[in-house]
């Protein structure tokens, strides 16, 4: 069940981002609202898959910790690291989403 929920939602997002991709004709205004849409859904799924992330990661060093509690200062350190990367791929995200908007102006 859950794959085919993230496959019409994958579906669905490639079909509302396709319009941008293949918006070719000279009204500038009507490219631009769609190009706006596609970067905002862009910068919402990044924001909703590292915040989805950051929990899980979160919730599992937090059981790990009381499973374990001598190997917390290992767990922390991993998982300061691991939510380093992972807020940096929401960042990079949000990088080119501006970049796209700048250069679509």
């Amino acid at each position: 069940m859950r794959k085919i929920v993230l496959s019409t939602l994958t579906t669905l997002m490639l079909l509302a981002v396709a319009a941008v991709a293949f918006a070719a004709d000279g009204s500038a205004s009507s490219s631009f609202g769609l190009a706006a849409a596609g970067i905002a859904l862009g910068i919402g799924l990044a924001a909703t898959g590292g915040a989805l992330g950051q929990g899980s990661a979160i919730k599992a060093a937090c059981e790990g910790i009381a499973r374990n509690p001598d190997a917390s200062g290992k767990i922390s350190q991993s998982l300061i690291l691991g939510l380093a990367f992972i807020e940096s791929l929401v960042i990079y995200a949000l990088l080119v989403a501006l970049i796209l908007l700048f250069v679509k102006m």
